[in-house]
């Protein structure tokens, strides 16, 4: 099969517009600010008004729920995944960058865990989405400790992999129903014990 031909079995699909990313974007953006607020089961008129659209628009992008929940999951990893670039090139520092951007994805984890819940029912989806998270997400993370390693601003062997997992360990502790557990301080602190002793 050519780059470009559809799978057998599926229609071809033209490239979308750029407004229909943009608006595909800002519906994503309202659902996963939905279900941060009140879950994953929150009804889809509560996305349409986040959004300001009609409920059909949501169900013509999306047409199921898993089929939201799968685009608001893939939306965030891209939009971390994004986001460890960007900070290199505008942070002060490349630490400051691993930082905020670890920040970043203590948001994106605390939303996941709702996300993964749901999605854990289909196995098979489910595996396919965290092996996309950790193509994704790990060669990000991996870029900043080495710039951060690079400039002397920390000192470590820790993988990428072993930091994001601990920062995963501490954000599943943000379920609790205890407002005083602050998952972001607690990455923070895993974060600065990085820092190289000056």
């Amino acid at each position: 099969m050519k780059d470009g031909e559809a799978a057998p079995g599926q229609a071809a699909s033209r490239p979308k517009r750029a407004d229909a990313r943009r608006n595909e974007k800002s519906l994503l953006d309202a659902a996963a600010a939905v279900f941060v607020r009140s879950g994953v089961e929150a009804p889809v008129r509560d996305i349409a008004a986040e959004a300001g659209v009609g409920t059909a628009t949501i169900y013509r992008h999306f047409p199921t729920r898993a089929d939201l929940i799968i685009g608001v999951y893939r939306h965030q990893v891209e939009a971390c995944a994004e986001a460890g670039p960007a900070l290199l090139a505008s942070s002060p520092t490349p630490y400051a960058a691993l930082a905020t951007w670890i920040d970043r994805f203590v948001d994106f984890l605390v939303t996941k865990h709702g996300l993964a819940g749901v999605l854990q029912s289909d196995n098979a989806g489910f595996e396919a989405l965290h092996a996309y998270f950790l193509d994704r997400l790990v060669p990000v993370c991996t870029d900043l400790l080495a710039a951060a390693t690079a400039s002397g601003e920390i000192h470590t062997d820790v993988p990428a992999i072993a930091l994001m997992r601990g920062v995963g360990n501490l954000c599943i502790g943000a379920e609790t129903p205890d407002p005083r557990y602050d998952a972001r301080q607690l990455a923070g602190v895993l974060v600065a014990g990085l820092r190289a002793e000056g």
